[in-house]
């Protein structure tokens, strides 16, 4: 189904409604430019990292797009589990993980309080960007001590930059790539409008930054497109 989402007057901040998750992966793909390259980046690593009888968590699952197909390239036994705090966006992930046959356990959980096992692997994409900042940081921290030696975090997010004029060509180059994804200008300053003081995002600096403050020994992008970045935190 097609994101018709913002073509009429908004009335509410975003969020992760039936509306929304009817319409999400569509959403995604034209919303997030190399998505469809983040996502084959983040299984690969993922996969990588991923032991037999390991453990991952993808948080903010969504529809479980990801889990999927890190599912199906799965050779070894290991558990997958997605935590998502709408259970519109879970209903389509069950429905999916049905379909494909899939084990896959998604539960509707705060990430934020949620007592994890110890994982080999987390993935968060576009998640930590909808949490306050002072919890983001707290987050992070406990996904660190969640890892194994040698585990990962593996985390896609909207970006920004400290240099006003860069930053602002950053937002325009990304409203012309909306546009060209069909999007009207009005549909964009509806979505603008929804999302503001929802999505908070830290610049590539900050992200690093955090996750090393949070106790990991390394960070670095593994893909960024203008204001979109994709990282990965190593625990040693």
């Amino acid at each position: 189904m097609n994101d018709k989402v913002f073509t009429k007057p908004i009335k509410k901040q975003f969020e992760f409604d039936e509306e929304v998750a009817a319409v999400f992966d569509d959403m995604l793909e034209r919303s997030v430019p190399f998505y469809k390259e983040a996502q084959k980046i983040t299984e690969f690593f993922a996969l990588k990292n991923l032991n037999e009888n390991g453990r991952i968590y993808d948080l903010g699952c969504s529809t479980a797009s990801t889990l999927l197909s890190i599912h199906r390239k799965l050779s070894n036994k290991a558990e997958l589990i997605g935590l998502d705090n709408s259970e519109a966006m879970l209903t389509r992930a069950r429905k999916k993980c049905e379909a494909y046959g899939a084990d896959i356990e998604v539960c509707n959980a705060d990430i934020l309080s949620y007592d994890y096992k110890e994982a080999d692997v987390f993935i968060s994409n576009y998640t930590l960007q909808f949490i306050r900042p002072l919890v983001r940081e707290e987050l992070v921290k406990k996904i660190a001590v969640s890892l194994k030696k040698e585990g990962v975090f593996i985390f896609s997010e909207k970006v920004i930059s400290h240099h006003p004029k860069l930053n602002k060509e950053l937002i325009e180059c990304y409203y012309d790539f909306k546009k060209e994804q069909g999007y009207s200008e009005y549909e964009i300053m509806q979505k603008r409008e929804a999302l503001e003081n929802v999505l908070v995002p830290y610049s590539e600096e900050e992200n690093i930054k955090m996750a090393l403050n949070a106790g990991f020994s390394h960070c670095e992008v593994l893909l960024r497109w203008a204001n979109f970045a994709t990282f990965i935190a190593v625990k040693e």
